[in-house]
């Protein structure tokens, strides 16, 4: 039988489309920042709003959003001060959300529940989780393709997009939302510890081949896309997690680019 016969793997095709476009479009630019580390903090922080959500009995997915968003508020604004060493922005909030999501985790009778967050669930997402999805993804690309034109100017040339009036400053902030959104969401269906690797490997990957940053972008997505979709394939015929069959196909998708691109 045919694997879209069935609901769930219906719903799974269309939230792994949707992150799987979504993800390289804020990616990219963390990279290009040398920020690779955001997705490893944002999706730490994620759990801290999930263990929070189970701690004082609101939707997880909703404490995930908040966490996230605040997390990427925290990690911009750190990096403003601390101009010479911005990296360590993404480490003091990693380090702040692994002890609050300790924390909430006790409080919540170290629930199972949290399990699910880890490595995600994106075949058993509820119709709130997909239509929120959805929302996030479609706000994020709407708020990208306005900013397209200065936040590559920020990331490629910062002093001529502050002699063309760009405010650098608020535009790192919208930045910092959007990949909080996008973390936030996806941590629920591809995994808290797995979000970050889909967030910069195809990203990783285009850039061996493509030669501009519109190209790296369209590559990036399109290797992006096929990762998902054969991950979830691959996992629905082995009974495996989709989010880890994902990462890995990404992964070796990423060290087969390297040695083509070695030759």
């Amino acid at each position: 039988m045919s694997l879209f016969a069935y609901d769930f793997m219906q719903r799974a095709f269309l939230v792994g489309t949707v992150l799987a476009v979504i993800l390289p479009l804020i990616g990219l630019p963390i990279v290009l920042k040398r920020l690779s580390m955001m997705g490893d903090t944002l999706s730490h922080s994620s759990l801290a709003g999930v263990a929070a959500g189970l701690a004082f009995g609101f939707n997880p997915l909703v404490g995930s959003v908040i966490a996230c968003v605040i997390a990427a508020l925290c990690v911009e604004a750190v990096r403003v001060r601390l101009r010479a060493y911005q990296e360590i922005s993404t480490v003091i909030v990693l380090a702040a959300s692994i002890g609050l999501a300790g924390i909430f985790t006790s409080f919540s009778g170290g629930s199972s529940a949290i399990t699910t967050y880890l490595f995600g669930s994106i075949v058993t997402l509820s119709d709130l989780e997909l239509y929120l999805v959805i929302g996030v993804g479609l706000a994020v690309v709407v708020v990208y393709s306005t900013l397209y034109r200065r936040l590559f100017l920020t990331i490629l040339d910062p002093p001529a997009a502050r002699l063309l009036g760009i405010n650098i400053r608020v535009l790192n902030f919208v930045f910092a939302l959007l990949v909080a959104l996008a973390v936030s969401v996806a941590a629920k269906t591809i995994g808290s510890l797995i979000v970050s690797s889909i967030l910069v490997i195809p990203a990783i990957g285009a850039m061996q081949f493509a030669r501009t940053y519109r190209g790296t972008l369209v590559l990036s997505v399109i290797m992006s896309l096929f990762c998902v979709y054969a991950g979830l394939v691959v996992s629905f015929y082995q009974n495996l997690r989709p989010g880890a069959v994902i990462v890995l196909i990404s992964v070796f998708g990423l060290l087969t680019a390297l040695v083509f691109r070695k030759k």
